[in-house]
């Protein structure tokens, strides 16, 4: 059983959907907020401030696809995309925008719960591990306890899935992963997508702590293999 403490905002028009998801979450402990369009998500957002948001595309006022970018622009917090939109091509560009995680409906509640309760534990820092600073060219700056990203001095927020991406990195700097390899040891097997979903959270760490992104100096693509950590 969950913590009541952990708060999930659900985000969805369909009233009756939104009723049973919010449902199964609070027969699992979570605290449950809906909001029915997007301008009241993004109200409730900024004062409930939850510890994931489960987020319908296709709404009557505002995209969820904006409401992504705009939480995206100020927080890491966990999201979980619910759409009909089953094509490949919309769950690259929901990944590419700061999603953590996409299913389609029609879905099965309890599938829902358990990639919830996946995302969260992936999000959750440990209290128990010990501090660990590191720095790479005097530009890269990582703090693994805290779970804080710097570049260049200024804080860089990195979703759960980039942050565990980048943490698996950097603690096998010698190893070239395969994108199986890091869905199956960073995501922690958790994630079912295509293999291409990992492009996306490259493409997107690369925007954010890279330089020069076309020319990446810490994530670097092995040809025929797939990604490791070039950082000194």
């Amino acid at each position: 059983m969950a913590s009541s403490n952990i708060k999930i905002l659900v985000i969805e028009d369909e009233e009756k959907l939104s009723d049973v998801v919010k449902s199964y979450l609070e027969n699992s402990g979570y605290s449950v907020r809906t909001a029915y369009n997007g301008k009241e998500a993004l109200k409730m957002f900024d004062q409930v401030n939850p510890s994931l948001i489960i987020l319908d595309l296709m709404l009557p006022d505002v995209s969820g696809e904006e409401i992504c970018r705009t939480i995206r622009r100020k927080s890491t917090v966990p999201i979980v995309m619910l759409t009909a939109k089953v094509e490949e091509e919309d769950i690259i560009a929901g990944l590419d925008i700061g999603a953590d995680d996409y299913i389609t409906k029609p879905f099965r509640p309890r599938q829902l719960v358990a990639r919830v309760a996946a995302l969260l534990r992936r999000s959750l820092i440990d209290k128990t591990d010990r501090a660990e600073i590191l720095v790479f060219n005097e530009d890269l700056v990582v703090d693994s306890q805290k779970h804080e990203v710097k570049k260049q001095g200024k804080a860089i927020n990195l979703t759960p899935n980039e942050y565990k991406i980048l943490l698996t990195l950097i603690k096998n700097s010698q190893k070239a992963f395969t994108r199986e390899e890091l869905i199956s040891i960073a995501l922690e097997g958790n994630f079912e997508g295509f293999d291409r979903t990992i492009d996306s959270h490259i493409k997107n760490l690369r925007q954010k702590i890279e330089t020069n992104p076309k020319q990446p100096q810490y994530i670097l693509t092995v040809h025929g293999v797939g990604y490791r950590f070039g950082g000194e």
